[in-house]
C-alpha cells in the first residue's frame, strides 16, 4: 500500500482570532501550507518543530506518545491552531516532533469525517452530505 498524502493549510488560531477583533492586520496572520502525510496510525496531527516556530504557536503541554514499533517519548503539545483540509475546518492541538514531516492523524480525519481511500490513495469525505462532516 503507497502513502497518502495531502495539502494542509495551517494558521495560528490566536493570530486569527486577533485579525478577525480588528486586533492585527490580516497580513500579519502566520500561516503555513504543507503537503502533509495521512497517518492512519497516528492519533493526532503532528508537527515538526520548525513548523511549529513558523506558525508561532506555544507548546502548552506535553503527552506520552507511543510509537509503532513500542517506543515511548513525551513529546510537546500545542496549543490549538486552525487545520484545513480539502475545505474542511478543525481545530486542533497539535503533537511536536523533530523531522521534517506533518502527520495528519485521527483525531483530524474522524472531526472532519475523512477516509483514506487506500486503492486510489487519497481522501475521501464520509458522509452523505458532503457539504459538512457530521
Amino acid at each position: 500500500m503507497g502513502s497518502v498524502r495531502v495539502r494542509v493549510k495551517l494558521t495560528n488560531e490566536i493570530d486569527e482570532r486577533l485579525a478577525g477583533r480588528g486586533l492585527l492586520n490580516p497580513s500579519l496572520v502566520r500561516v503555513c501550507e504543507i503537503e502533509a502525510l495521512v497517518d492512519t496510525g497516528a492519533a493526532r496531527l503532528v508537527l515538526p518543530v520548525d513548523v511549529v516556530r513558523a506558525l508561532g504557536i506555544r507548546i502548552q503541554g506535553q503527552q506520552l506518545a507511543t510509537y509503532a514499533d513500542g517506543r515511548q517519548e513525551v513529546l510537546g503539545l500545542t496549543e490549538v491552531l486552525i487545520v484545513e483540509v480539502l475545505g474542511f475546518v478543525s481545530l486542533q492541538p497539535a503533537l511536536v516532533v523533530t523531522g521534517t514531516e506533518v502527520l495528519i492523524g485521527q483525531a483530524v480525519l474522524e472531526e472532519l469525517d475523512l477516509l483514506v481511500d487506500c486503492k486510489r490513495q487519497r481522501l475521501v469525505v464520509h458522509t452523505a452530505n458532503p457539504e459538512e462532516p457530521l
